[in-house]
């Protein structure tokens, strides 16, 4: 019966796929996946595996020994997400070890990340997802890969799913550096009433629930969260911003088939003070927290609904999830002031309006080949982006001035991918894969030049070997390749919109390669430590275009690293972490501006000691440090580094209600979140000047949260 099932679901997604992307590559596509499927027959009636492994949770990780495929793979447990202050939500990606997250503008606006020696901008080559669908954007009106992880509510997350590098079948677009996958709650053991009042204007409200909501003859529940915002910041331009942010979840089934519908609404509004030149400061024409265009800012709206599934009969197990979703944002920024238009300045508006569907099956079987013990997992995932509108237009004081480029794109991705998981002995374990991915897309642009479409495909094998464990012990290779997508204008452009020159036209998918070697042990007793050396090579570079706001593709790069992870509990109630990330980035093609990639941080380190349950207290102390990095490609211009501690004391009056205080930057430090090197042109000034801008970190702020359960 469920081979019938799997059957229809499989030639249903075959038909949808075909009319979806109306290409003979596409159905090679669901043929490539198909043929997985009959691979893995040989295990369907093989003898069923229990997959009962022990996993020894040392605090905040899950990332014991003979849990991963690598030494850099593991899972954040809400044990960190409980215990770790966050002055924004998208700071959830910095529970990755050797994840740095930043803001460059307001807080309704995507957050700046940096891994591995990238300053991944928004989100490129570093893939999320949330309850299944992805927050990624390919082809956004304001940076490629997009992620705005302002709609996320930390207290819903179950699980955090982290990998780093090219390794794995499972990940597609975004993913070179780096994934993320933040699973919700299906049902939380108690409601919550949340209350949070801090300085700068900080409140912020909480409410959610899990009561009981049975459908036919199953068990089911409804998980409802309401969140409402508001925050000034400490800018002399107060940031206004607002957020409300809806969650339904409906869960229903059976142990053996499972079922989730969730919808998700929010809505951002603020003002930004983005970036500012470092000599407006020095000369005294602002303060650390002055803004150069007071009327910066934007407005963002999410609208989502998915559907996810979980079966399991005997050793197969088949996961769905299927989502639709409807984006809109307005971003206002001025990084350049009055050097393009001295009368009117340089503002510009970054628009994006589009709707995003997805599917994306997963099959695994579990069985046995020969005497070994054998998994093979197979998936497809389709995606399509309606984009109607994703425009460029110059703007005073929000109102339009001008449109510099103003498009339409339908965008579609298909990826499929088999990987197969083989116990070769008690001490040698492979995981081999390969995923193909496809892309086209059509562009209608304003100027006839630009307008066209784009075809192209990527092959990626991966491979695994782990060996051990030996005494606690584990060791690992890994070889793998993937890729990140361009913006689907550029793949099309043959006229700069501005100039009227010719330019040329970007690739669609630039191939990445990746090679790690790490271990991790447990083999001194409550010390979890995993160390690993990673390389990663780049056929295009995307870098920040300050004086545009956008990035563009440039020469290819590698990076080399090392990077070492510590959870140790040396008393009950004592749980340190410690987290060291080393990096070095280059291009590899000769330009005489220089060899040093922009913005690529060297040295990422996190330190944390939590106290857990001493009477009534608990708390966290936490450090972050990002080193310098050059700002332009010679290296004569470099950022100063960043340090910053945060700390969180919980007192429990009960087993209801419990009151924590926040202090962000504990020291009051005066530092960057981020730093460029660009011309801009002040008001008065006579000609452009070559300047670091930047953007401060908040100064020390406290937060006191009252929390109930019921």
């Amino acid at each position: 019966m469920y081979a019938k099932i799997t059957f229809s679901l499989t030639r249903s997604i075959r038909t949808f796929t075909e009319n979806i992307l109306m290409q003979s590559w596409t159905l090679r596509c669901a043929l490539f996946c198909a043929s997985a499927y009959a691979a893995s027959a040989a295990f369907a009636d093989g003898p069923h595996v229990e997959r009962t492994d022990a996993v020894e949770v040392i605090g905040h990780y899950e990332n014991a020994v003979g849990t991963s495929d690598t030494a850099s793979q593991g899972y954040i447990t809400p044990k960190l997400i409980e215990a770790r202050p966050l002055l924004r939500p998208g700071e959830v990606l910095e529970y990755v070890p050797g994840v740095i997250v930043t803001q460059h503008s307001g807080d309704g606006k995507a957050n700046q990340f940096f891994l591995r020696g990238f300053n991944l901008d928004h989100g490129t080559d570093f893939a999320t997802t949330v309850a299944g669908m992805p927050v990624n954007m390919p082809t956004h009106g304001h940076g490629q890969g997009y992620s705005d992880l302002n709609f996320l509510i930390p207290e819903l997350v179950s699980r955090i799913d982290y990998k780093k590098g090219p390794y794995f079948a499972t990940e597609g677009d975004f993913s070179s550096a780096g994934a993320a996958h933040f699973h919700y709650y299906d049902k939380l053991k108690e409601g919550l009433a949340q209350l949070t009042a801090g300085g700068f204007g900080y409140r912020r409200a909480l409410l959610a629930g899990s009561p009981q909501l049975t459908i036919g003859n199953g068990n089911g529940s409804l998980l409802y969260a309401l969140e409402l915002t508001g925050n000034n910041g400490p800018w002399d331009n107060p940031e206004h911003f607002g957020k409300q942010n809806l969650v339904l979840r409906h869960n229903f089934g059976s142990a053996d088939s499972s079922h989730s519908i969730t919808a998700m609404a929010y809505q951002g509004r603020w003002s930004a003070t983005d970036q500012i030149a470092r000599r407006a400061v020095d000369s005294g024409q602002l303060s650390r927290y002055g803004a150069l265009d007071p009327t910066d800012g934007g407005n963002s709206q999410r609208y989502s609904l998915s559907y996810e599934h979980a079966s399991t009969e005997r050793n197969r197990d088949f996961q769905l999830s299927a989502y639709a979703i409807r984006y809109r944002l307005q971003l206002f920024s001025n990084f350049t002031y009055f050097l393009n238009n001295p009368v009117n300045g340089d503002q510009f508006e970054q628009a994006d309006r589009r709707s995003v569907y997805g599917i994306t099956p997963t099959w695994m079987w579990t069985g046995k080949l020969g005497e070994r013990q054998s998994i093979v997992k197979a998936g497809l995932n389709l995606r399509r982006d309606n984009i109607d509108s994703v425009g460029l237009f110059n703007t005073m004081a929000r109102e339009r001035l001008a449109t510099v480029r103003a498009d339409s794109v339908r965008q579609t991705t298909a990826g499929a991918y088999v990987e197969h998981s083989l116990q070769w002995n008690d001490w040698l374990r492979s995981v081999t894969g390969a995923r193909a991915d496809f892309y086209r897309a059509e562009v209608a642009s304003d100027l006839a030049a630009n307008t066209g479409h784009t075809n192209d495909h990527q092959v990626s094998p991966k491979l695994n070997l782990i060996f051990g464990p030996f005494e606690e012990t584990e060791f690992f290779f890994s070889w793998g390749r993937g890729f990140h997508s361009n913006d689907a204008r550029g793949t099309t452009t043959r006229i700069d919109p501005v100039a009227l020159t010719p330019v040329a036209q970007s690739p669609a998918l630039v191939r990445t390669t990746g090679t790690e070697i790490g271990a991790r042990t447990e083999w001194i007793h409550n010390l979890q430590s995993s160390l690993s050396l990673w390389r990663l090579n780049l056929a295009s570079e995307l870098l920040f275009v300050g004086d545009a706001g956008t990035t563009t593709a440039t020469r290819p790069s590698a990076r080399r690293g090392i990077e070492w992870s510590n959870r140790y509990r040396p008393l009950p109630w004592l749980l340190l972490d410690a987290d060291l990330s080393l990096s070095r980035a280059r291009f590899t093609e000769f330009d005489p501006a220089g060899e040093h990639i922009p913005g690529a941080v060297n040295r990422v380190v996190s330190l944390g000691a939590s106290i857990d349950a001493i009477g009534p207290w608990s708390g966290m102390l936490q450090m972050r440090y990002f080193g310098p990095r050059p700002l332009i490609e010679d290296d004569s211009v470099r950022s100063q580094s960043t340090l910053m501690w945060n700390m969180r004391a919980t007192y429990r009056f009960d087993s209801k209600l419990k009151l924590s205080l926040d202090v962000l930057n504990l020291f009051n430090r005066q530092a960057s979140d981020i730093d460029y090197f660009y011309a801009s042109q002040l008001r008065g000034e006579a000609a452009a000047v070559n300047d670091v801008h930047f953007h401060p970190v908040e100064p020390r702020s406290l937060r006191l949260t009252l929390t109930a359960n019921f």
